[in-house]
């Protein structure tokens, strides 16, 4: 297809926050968007795929400041490390937007004039408990323990002027272009959410920007205001293209927008699917056709967490396994609409499965039956039998299949339906049996016949997996040998040339891992690099003096009723994932429920027998709709990524007081 007759396709990546490094459960996202732009491309598409960064907020502000460097040069370094990443795990995006950039800030200036003057912004205060971390602002009713429902940590009251933006006035025009056009939020189940448990509710107008903090795009007609976060960012979609608020856009704008489909994490759904799709009405630009927000990458049952101490990071996957084993692995296991998990064991166990045992295998198998019997050439006499023709059906049938899966945005399963074609060219081996064959030399073009089924049936999985595992597609088609390595490619059975030669030695591409060595491996590594933290922190520590809190009186400590008790029994709350309900005996038949957020760091069987100090006059408090009457003590680290609970160890009575 000519270039100037391919169809525009336009693809984005939510932007990454710059205060940290990402673990592997956010890269997820840019390898799925990698994979859907590479197939996109390879169907002829002119794709245009962008990713990048969100720079602004008082979260960065605080943290340049502890890093003792200046905003600027705090997102300078870590959008350095987050394009890295990006890198290694070889996604081919064509442009990577900050929101730094001097083009994007003018334009969002002029976004927010523009809403403002047209009466869709307008000033006024503020009050709420904010979430520095999420930057969010939450109602009493929605905090779970007292703090954020998304992260658990402390929020804080704040009260400030802010300008605010009317979404309620764009609101019936959204719910109904929501119901017309059932392919925009994809899955079905987030449409529904969003609809029954935001808009149709009714919605409350959003807050747009900041005076207490800085670090962000300057309000051009009132400078003691920043852009809060969601103008800054989610205009980012447009800016990059070219998008110019007074009407006079880019090139690239005109050729590209509206997107064809953004790619989010489900948290973030609400963002793209209410508040973009309004900004977009208000400035009357076309809305995107599509948001796909996909589930998170859980490590065992729980969600991945810098501060949890769980996370896990690509350069790490990298290390072990090489670009391609993760990338399969990230884009196979995660559900359409369910979270996916990952744990060190189950990357070992797909990889030997499936990457060494069936395509692996498959490969080197049939490369050294070429080789062994036939010098390597490749030839094709046309000897056919029975068990010729289910192959050929399959492999015919499996491009389509995969363009249908693709179609849905459900990679894992277009990927299943490459390794159904691998696996039933395994059991084609086993039915056709090359090394009996090649004993028999009335049996040559027969055997020539399969080996040529195989190795076209190996092409076209190669071509299929290009887009998944970019680098081992190209080596199985250089051992090929072949220039047939499009989609167009693979219309008709047959097309790999003939009269030449395979790969004489082929690389094993996915070697079978000892899973017993390996863990012996990855303990003793993780053991390594905990002790060069410690040394870190410690070291850190040194220089930093501890903060104390006010002192308090003896008479003040004294109104503190601590006592001993043990723990009967305890559950999972059954509304809040991060809370425990235990019940605690305090000794002469006072039994206690308290609820506690601990459930990131114990299982409830864990603690049931424990001996714990309980706080036994605090005053009792329903917990997300369950009685708490009282507390239990423990000890816990700056971020909450270490908890130990205070434990009695001697034998005294429950109910004896602690002081």
């Amino acid at each position: 297809m000519c270039e100037q007759c391919k169809k525009p396709y336009y693809i984005t990546t939510a932007i990454a926050y710059t205060s940290g490094k990402p673990h592997i459960g956010n890269t997820y996202e840019i390898v799925l968007t990698d994979a859907i732009a590479r197939y996109k491309r390879a169907q002829g598409y002119d794709v245009f795929f962008q990713t990048g960064t969100d720079e602004h907020g008082i979260k960065i502000e605080e943290k340049a400041r502890e890093a003792g460097v200046t905003p600027k040069q705090f997102v300078d370094e870590v959008a350095q490390t987050i394009k890295a990443n990006f890198d290694l795990m070889n996604t081919s995006y064509d442009y990577f937007v900050r929101t730094t950039d001097e083009y994007h800030e003018k334009q969002v200036q002029k976004i927010f004039k523009k809403l403002y003057e047209q009466g869709d912004i307008y000033k006024s205060t503020y009050e709420g408990l904010y979430c520095t971390p999420c930057e969010s602002f939450w109602t009493e009713s929605q905090l779970v323990d007292g703090k954020c429902p998304d992260c658990g940590r402390e929020v804080k009251k704040a009260s400030e002027e802010a300008y605010f933006f009317k979404m309620q006035k764009y609101a019936d025009r959204l719910i109904r272009h929501i119901e017309e056009h059932p392919e925009f939020i994809q899955p079905e189940s987030r449409k529904n959410e969003m609809l029954n448990n935001f808009l149709k509710p009714g919605l409350q107008d959003l807050c747009v920007s900041r005076t207490s903090f800085t670090w962000g795009v300057p309000v051009d007609f009132d400078d003691k205001h920043v852009v809060y976060v969601w103008i800054d960012a989610l205009s980012n979609y447009i800016t990059s293209l070219g998008f110019d608020a007074d009407g006079h856009h880019g090139e690239r704008y005109l050729k590209y927008w509206p997107a064809d489909v953004h790619i989010i994490g489900k948290d973030i759904l609400r963002f793209h699917t209410i508040y973009w799709p309004i900004m977009l009405m208000a400035l009357n630009e076309p809305l995107p056709k599509q948001v796909f927000g996909h589930p998170w990458l859980l490590v065992g049952d729980g969600k991945m967490s810098k501060s949890k101490g769980n996370a896990i990071y690509a350069e790490e996957l990298v290390h072990y396994f090489g670009v391609d084993a993760v990338r399969y692995f990230v884009l196979h296991e995660m559900p359409f609409a369910q979270d996916g998990v990952i744990t060190w064991d189950l990357i070992v166990e797909r990889i030997n499965s499936d990457l060494a045992n069936i395509l692996g295998n498959l490969v080197s198998r049939t490369l050294s039956m070429v080789n062994k019997y036939q010098g390597g050439e490749i030839r094709y006499p046309k000897v056919m039998e029975a068990v010729d023709e289910e192959l050929i059906a399959l492999v015919l049938a499996t491009p389509k299949r995969v363009a249908g899966k693709m179609e849905e945005l459900r990679i894992g399963d277009a990927i299943d339906e490459i390794f159904t074609l691998l696996r039933r060219s395994n059991k084609y081996i086993d039915e056709t049996q090359p090394w009996v064959l090649g004993k028999d030399e009335t049996k040559r073009d027969r055997l020539a016949t399969v080996l040529y089924h195989l190795l076209e049936s190996i092409r076209f999985a190669a071509v299929l997996l290009e887009s998944f595992m970019p680098n081992s597609a190209q080596t199985i088609l250089d051992e090929l040998g072949t220039q047939k390595r499009d989609l167009s490619s693979l219309n008709q059975f047959g097309e790999l040339e003939c009269d030449h030669k395979v790969c004489e030695k082929p690389q094993i591409l996915f070697a079978r891992i000892d899973t017993e060595a390996f863990q012996k491996q990855l303990e003793s590594d993780h053991a390594k690099m905990m002790t060069q933290e410690a040394k870190k922190e410690a070291k850190l520590k040194e220089t930093q003096p501890q903060e104390t809190k006010e002192e308090i009186s003896f008479a003040d400590f004294a109104k503190l009723d601590l006592r001993i008790g043990t723990i009967l029994s305890c559950e999972k709350h059954p509304k809040a994932d991060r809370l425990l309900v235990e019940q605690i005996d305090l000794g002469n038949g006072d039994v206690r429920q308290i609820v506690s957020g601990i459930a990131a760091h114990y299982e409830p069987q864990e603690l049931v027998g424990r001996r714990v100090v309980v706080v036994a006059n605090l005053k009792s408090t329903k917990l997300r709709g369950i009685e708490s009457q009282g507390m239990i003590l423990c000890a816990a680290n700056e971020d909450d990524s270490q908890l130990d609970l205070i434990t009695i160890t001697k034998a005294m009575a429950n109910g004896t007081q602690v002081s």
